[in-house]
């Protein structure tokens, strides 16, 4: 039987990507979408052949038997929509962030393991098996404990996060909105944007949980963060340095450089070269072969994974609501700390 997918938030990436993936996909169908613009629930309906069209996520999840919920709502109302689908019994694919506050977060978290549902967070680069391959050599030991990450993320996005039409969306259906992604007083910025895509990607790697945070931010002319340096202490000790900008020219692309060190030894990850590479202090190398081109960024592998896990299909989820929290927690202390200008603890 075909998996009954609902969508609540039908603009730019659910348009591009989303629905577009479920719709190609064996798995499933979407049967029901949810916004409360009227005008975007009958252009989308019409355009991707769905019936069923609400402006009220409980009136969608009375009527439709949906086995998983996919929310692709503006950063901040995240929470509602996601807690009322996990009560329904459905699976649920948020977009990153999970939320914009740990108390959201957790609450997320707990409602999910009530339910016995997976929620899963779309960030693309945790689901390929080249991130699978550098866990595995954090889990089995081979660079000892942990000390010390280095992760930068750089992305060619200086226009979306300074209120300015994103270049490469001139030919979408909707355009991403400065409200979302320009607005700090709606969670707009390079953190929340971006940043949430590197740091869950260290989260699922290396197992570790932040402690506290310090930041210092540049801002764009509309007052979100275009730059953020920070530095993390970890519960077990270890240090990060963490680094993030919106301003790449756009013929280059995005960039995440990640480097963890070890007590014996060290992994170091680049999108951009397309690299995996693991040194040991006993002098035995390995790499992990990246084709070309997969160091870019696949929106449809979340996705599908959503719907086989949906479908009860063993596979893992790379992207869970433990990891969103911690993404969340680590992000809200950062913010706290650009305003604070002092170190603030990370409420996980």
């Amino acid at each position: 039987m075909s998996l009954r997918i609902g969508v609540v938030g039908t603009g730019w990436w659910a348009t591009v990507n989303h629905i577009p993936t479920v719709q190609a996909s064996r798995l499933g169908n979407i049967v029901a979408i949810c916004d409360l613009d009227p005008q975007r629930l009958a252009t989308v309906g019409d355009r991707f052949g769905v019936s069923g069209r609400y402006a009220d996520v409980a009136a969608m999840l009375a009527a439709e038997r949906l086995d998983g919920v996919m929310i692709a709502t503006p950063h901040t109302a995240h929470a509602a929509p996601a807690l009322a689908a996990l009560q329904d019994g459905c699976h649920v694919l948020i977009e990153k962030p999970l939320a914009t506050t740990s108390a959201d977060a957790r609450s997320i978290v707990d409602a999910a393991q009530t339910a016995n549902r997976q929620v899963l967070v779309p960030c693309g680069w945790n689901f390929r098996d080249y991130t699978a391959q550098a866990a595995q050599w954090v889990q089995s030991g081979q660079i000892g404990d942990i000390r010390h990450v280095v992760c930068q993320m750089a992305s060619a996005l200086a226009d979306l996060f300074a209120g300015q039409p994103m270049q490469e969306t001139a030919d979408a259906l909707y355009r991403p909105p400065a409200s979302t992604w320009a607005d700090p007083a709606r969670a707009g910025g390079y953190g929340w944007g971006q940043m949430s895509h590197s740091l869950s990607w260290v989260y699922r790697v290396t197992g570790l949980s932040p402690a506290s945070a310090f930041c210092l931010a540049g801002t764009s002319v509309t007052d979100v963060d275009y730059y953020d340096a920070a530095v993390l202490r970890m519960s077990n000790g270890a240090t990060m340095a963490l680094s993030g900008a919106a301003t790449v020219p756009k013929q280059c692309g995005f960039q995440m450089d990640i480097r963890i060190f070890g007590t014996e030894g060290m992994i170091l990850f680049d999108i951009e070269r397309e690299r995996l590479e693991l040194h040991r202090d006993d002098g035995v190398d390995q790499g992990f072969p990246i084709a070309p081109g997969q160091g870019s960024y696949d929106g449809t592998l979340p996705v599908t994974r959503f719907l086989e896990i949906c479908a009860g299909q063993p596979v893992r989820n790379d992207a869970d609501a433990e990891n969103g929290a911690l993404v969340v927690a680590t992000l809200a202390a950062m913010y706290r700390s650009v305003q604070s200008t002092r170190q603030e603890v990370v409420d996980v």
